[in-house]
């Protein structure tokens, strides 16, 4: 059998990120998500305060789940840091997220928390994805395709004089 050239799937398919639209999509993928994150913390701010009590006490019962003991543990010695952190880091990071600042290290933090929710919640009635493990294949996404250089702020700081002093930084922006 001979190789056919002229059959569609023997091609090499490329992805390529320089469109308007690819660009567009990109931007609006790291809003949305963005926004998200900013209004779930947002919403427990203007309830809660600084005092999501909600956390820990749930976290304090996650006894037969995936993780163990570990949450349980965090719930009843940090609640200290839980409390008042849930709802400041969603807050920052949605904002960061929207503005296109700090892009990578807002995506990694909500990588964080999308893995602990994930792995925490551990029902899987319906197998492994569920919309926490979407929520993180969202923040990898933002993460991987350095969302903040499409239309956000990360473009902008990328290129002043300190970051091009210090590249290493890109790493956190974009």
């Amino acid at each position: 059998m001979a190789y056919q050239t002229g059959n569609p799937l023997t091609t090499d398919v490329e992805f390529a990120l320089d469109g308007p639209w690819t660009a567009y999509w990109v931007a609006f993928l790291r809003v949305v998500t963005g926004w998200w994150f900013f209004h779930a913390g947002v919403t427990k701010l203007i309830e809660n305060g600084l005092a999501f009590t909600y956390g820990p006490a749930y976290m304090s019962e996650m006894t037969g789940t995936a993780l163990g003991p570990i949450p349980v543990w965090m719930g009843n010695n940090l609640a200290w840091l839980i409390e008042p952190g849930v709802p400041l880091f969603e807050t920052l990071i949605g904002l960061a997220l929207m503005a296109g600042a700090v892009t990578r290290l807002a995506a990694f933090g909500g990588a964080i928390f999308m893995v602990l929710f994930w792995i925490g919640n551990a029902g899987f009635g319906n197998g492994l994805v569920n919309g926490d493990f979407m929520g993180l294949l969202l923040f990898l996404t933002v993460m991987v395709l350095a969302a903040g250089r499409y239309h956000g702020l990360d473009a902008v700081i990328e290129r002043t004089e300190f970051v091009e002093r210090h590249p290493k930084l890109r790493y956190l922006l974009g």
